[in-house]
């Protein structure tokens, strides 16, 4: 079982396996550059060196990138469809660079222009960064989302089109977040809601193509289209949802990350961690 957290790297990249190794996590995700800022540092030689020997001594554990909250692929504005072309290329390279497999991103918001435009959108800008990129076997892992606003991907629909679109669906496969689609109306409550949920993700897009799960409970209801992550157990999905997941044996060996509520001394990851183990037996 691979089950860990997303973790910071505030002091460096290497940082964020220190954190992962506290919390006895044997799953991360990171950023690899501050998130909010379009400016992206170069990664020396010394970051990726220092990188994979962190990671060397913390283990053969999976780990995920996630890519930055400003790039919006699904835009119609000249200038942030540039921007978000260009970075996430880079974010591209940059995994690439640290031997990272997956970068994880939401799919883009379509900005009132309507959610078949942003899907074409996004899907041409995502090739077109795909092969900025100059990168060859990374995968992108699309995120289920919310809902919110104009937010693209909060239905399997909106996933497996996007995929049906590009160039490179070799390269494409999907991270599935608990307190997202749960706020997209998709229940995992009951070994019936779960089944179905999981069903349709099947005929839909493919379960071959989930690849990471981001663990989160949420502070409202099913259906909500409210993006607002809680503690497991403690939210809308409760401790029997995640149980469903976390004994189903298809997802076994999928890597599973908090993106619960924390404070620095990592005691809360501690908390949800071990109620995941043991929703595990």
């Amino acid at each position: 079982m691979f089950l860990g957290a997303h973790m910071s790297i505030a002091g460096g990249l290497h940082m964020a396996f220190v954190h992962i190794g506290k919390v006895k996590g044997t799953a991360l995700q990171l950023f690899t550059r501050n998130q909010r800022q379009w400016k992206v540092p170069p990664l020396t030689d010394y970051d990726i060196a220092l990188f994979g020997e962190a990671w060397r001594q913390w283990g053969a554990y999976p780990i995920a990138a996630h890519d930055s909250y400003l790039i919006n692929l699904a835009s119609d504005k000249d200038e942030q469809s540039r921007r978000s072309i260009m970075g996430f290329a880079e974010e591209l390279r940059r995994i690439s660079a640290l031997k990272i497999p997956y970068l994880v991103t939401h799919p883009g918001s379509h900005l009132g222009q309507g959610v078949d435009a942003g899907i074409e959108r996004y899907a041409a800008n995502l090739d077109k960064a795909i092969e900025d990129s100059g990168t060859t076997h990374e995968l992108v892992l699309l995120e289920t989302t919310a809902g919110q606003g104009t937010n693209l991907g909060s239905t399997f629909e909106e996933l497996a089109a996007i995929i049906a679109l590009s160039r490179h669906q070799d390269r494409l496969g999907v991270c599935y977040d608990t307190c997202h689609t749960f706020a997209a109306g998709y229940d995992i409550r009951t070994p019936e809601a779960y089944a179905a949920t999981f069903d349709a993700f099947d005929a839909t897009i493919g379960l071959e193509r989930l690849k990471f799960f981001h663990l989160n409970d949420t502070k409202h209801a099913l259906n909500s289209h409210k993006d607002r992550h809680e503690h497991i157990g403690q939210g809308g999905i409760g401790l029997d949802g995640f149980r469903n997941l976390m004994q189903d044996p298809r997802f076994a060996d999928i890597p599973k990350t908090l993106e619960t509520p924390k404070e620095k001394d990592l005691k809360d990851d501690m908390r949800n961690l071990k109620i995941l183990r043991d929703l595990a037996q």
